[in-house]
């Protein structure tokens, strides 16, 4: 019985994802996920970003350039191993 015990201590969380785009693609170079007090940055290349997070709800918020405006999706909700795209995410002047 310990045996099995053991093998679900060392069970691997599967990580997912949060994907998506900004638009114009060169008005912002980062953006964020945060959980609570937990929180995960990435590059924006391109347009586009992917962050690894663990499951829970999110906040993405993106970090725009001057003379765009901050933008941010709320209760974006990842499973364990799941990517979700918030599809594209347009910035403002």
């Amino acid at each position: 019985m310990s045996a099995i015990t053991g093998l679900y201590a060392f069970r691997t969380i599967d990580q997912g994802s949060i994907t998506g785009k900004v638009s114009p693609a060169d008005a912002a170079q980062a953006v964020w996920a945060v959980s609570g007090t937990d929180s995960i940055t990435a590059n924006v290349v391109n347009g586009a970003f992917s962050l690894a997070v663990k499951a829970g709800t999110y906040k993405v918020v993106v970090d725009a350039k001057e003379p765009y405006k901050d933008a941010s999706v709320d209760n974006v909700t990842v499973a364990d191993g799941s990517p979700v795209d918030v599809g594209e995410i347009k910035l403002q002047k």
